[in-house]
């Protein structure tokens, strides 16, 4: 059965531990380098919506009790 699960496109189970994990870390940090990109894009079309969502956070930050 183990061949079955590498034809599937699953990991082989020789591949280090490591590898995985770093390219799993990649691949996050690459996602959040875009998601950061697509929201600061988002904030320059839309600037009024932009402006509300930093009054609506800051009024969440001025009302958090800690």
């Amino acid at each position: 059965m183990p061949d079955l699960e590498n034809k599937r496109g699953g990991k082989a189970p020789e591949e280090p531990r490591q590898e995985i994990d770093a390219e799993r870390r990649r691949r996050r940090a690459q996602f959040l380098r875009e998601l950061n990109e697509a929201k600061a894009l988002r904030d320059r079309v839309q600037p009024r919506r932009a402006r509300a969502a930093r009054m609506r956070q800051a009024m969440r930050m001025r009302t958090f009790r800690w």
